[in-house]
């Protein structure tokens, strides 16, 4: 995986969680992921097409997910995962590809993204065949993390 195809992902991720919930990031120990691979209670996924083609996975526990969602919200509290905090969290995931597709095509790709699903439940099963998924901790100043996984057809 080339790095400059990856930095755009990170920078969108810090400025987005900065601006909408005054959120600092700064990162863990990146690795490869071997599919398939167990994620988080609460996963966005956001396909790409075009000069990168792939997905991308924003994986959390429940209580990062309530913070972003709460957040998002204007700073009213969340205390569970209905359709509103749900749809508030997928729409932070879209946001940062969009910005991330925006620092591609800057770059000279120009990459689409595909409308953000959300998934809950235990012990999730992903799996990414033909792709290579690079694992980036986004270790969150306000506690947690958000698991950043970029899977790329090679």
């Amino acid at each position: 995986m080339n790095v400059e195809h990856i930095n755009p992902f990170i920078q969108a991720s810090r400025t987005v969680l900065k601006s909408m919930a005054n959120i600092d990031l700064s990162l863990g120990k990146v690795y490869l992921k071997t599919s398939p691979y167990s994620s988080e209670t609460i996963v966005v996924v956001v396909g790409l097409m075009g000069a990168l083609r792939g997905q991308v996975h924003f994986s959390m526990d429940k209580p990062v997910a309530l913070k972003i969602a709460s957040a998002m919200m204007m700073g009213m509290p969340i205390t569970e995962l209905d359709e509103m905090s749900k749809s508030a969290i997928a729409e932070s995931a879209n946001m940062i590809l969009g910005n991330a597709a925006t620092l591609l095509y800057e770059k000279g790709l120009k990459v689409e993204i595909t409308p953000p699903s959300l998934m809950m439940g235990s012990n999730i099963q992903i799996s990414t065949p033909n792709m290579k998924t690079l694992c980036i901790p986004l270790l969150l100043s306000t506690g947690g993390q958000i698991e950043l996984d970029i899977a790329l057809v090679d």
